[in-house]
């Protein structure tokens, strides 16, 4: 038996503001803590008016305040969007309000198209190549001061906030495997190299002060009600996201449609089929057995739901069906 946690993006659902949003994001986050997951993250996006987290440490603040033991961190951070002592002091500030709780997960990733890539960064490729040494920059400001350490975090130094590397290619594998980090594969979306990226971690493991063992997440688009009917309905949503991220067309999250014949093409619809491969979508019974299917495949540590539902009741009702799955999830002591 594994712990469950949830990845959510704060979905801006049409017909609903951003206000709305991010209380569902706080509702869902007290759901989690209640029903025993693990830990509560948020992503970084920047542009979507689907997506409302782009202020990600203030989001996790917004659901920090509200619940009491269930961690809570980013799923992730896009650390080449900024410069280590920024997210070092946010993230040292949540620690000192939440403590103990703190999770930061790192990406590489921009977190939306290129030009708005551009206006966060400022110097695209410099931060891009930068990011190895950039976490190891962010461990020394998290850590306890070194005598030669002329630049601190204050919030920050000596917080000791666990860091996490997400990926969804081998580099990914390869880094956190080199640095010691547990380890995140993003096969909620990007199924294609999931099984040769847990092998390279696995295998070139380096123990570090933070992690002796290699320990991996992995991810899966989550949907469970009370058919499998009803769940394939929901599911639509995500589907219709899917299509318009492959159009470039920027919407808010869609409400569900009964089919989505004439939505897609042929060629639209094999592709978001095979990039939600992963995705469990059914009644209680038929998603646990999915999932456990995954899980044996994978070998994992943890697993990781994002639950991308319009409806908000649905959306909660969903998550607690996966929190019931006995022979699956290892509920938080």
């Amino acid at each position: 038996m594994i712990p469950f946690s949830i990845l959510d993006l704060s979905p801006i659902a049409e017909g609903h503001t951003v206000g709305e949003a991010l209380d569902a994001s706080r509702r869902m986050a007290q759901t989690a803590e209640a029903s025993g997951y693990n830990r509560f993250w948020l992503a970084e996006h920047h542009g979507m008016p689907g997506i409302a987290s782009a202020a990600t440490s203030i989001v996790i603040a917004h659901v920090g305040a509200a619940t009491s033991r269930i961690r809570i961190g980013s799923g992730g951070v896009m650390l080449p969007n900024h410069s280590p002592l920024v997210i070092a002091e946010q993230f040292g500030t949540l620690e000192a309000l939440f403590p103990g709780r703190v999770d930061l997960g790192l990406g590489r990733a921009p977190g939306t198209d290129m030009r708005t890539a551009r206006a966060l960064r400022r110097n695209l490729e410099a931060s891009a190549d930068s990011f190895p040494r950039d976490i190891i920059d962010l461990q020394r400001l998290l850590g306890p001061r070194q005598e030669e350490q002329a630049v601190i975090a204050v919030p920050g130094n000596n917080s000791n906030v666990p860091l996490w590397l997400l990926g969804s290619s081998l580099y990914s594998a390869h880094l956190a495997a080199a640095l010691g980090l547990p380890y995140a594969f993003a096969s909620h979306f990007a199924p294609d190299q999931l099984m040769e990226a847990i092998a390279i971690y696995r295998e070139r493991f380096e123990p570090s002060e933070q992690l002796q063992q290699p320990h991996v997440m992995v991810g899966v688009i989550a949907v469970a009600a009370d058919t499998d009917a009803e769940a394939r309905h929901l599911f639509t949503s995500a589907q219709q996201q899917f299509v318009n991220l492959r159009r470039n067309v920027r919407r808010p999250f869609p409400r569900p449609v009964e089919t989505m014949n004439g939505l897609w093409s042929d060629v639209e619809r094999m592709g978001v089929e095979h990039t939600l491969r992963y995705a469990v979508v059914g009644a209680a019974s038929t998603a646990e057995e999915k999932l456990s299917r995954f899980l044996d495949e994978t070998g994992a540590d943890e697993l990781i739901i994002s639950t991308p539902v319009h409806d908000v009741e649905a959306r909660l009702r969903s998550i607690e069906l996966f929190s019931g799955f006995s022979g699956v999830m290892r509920p938080v002591q």
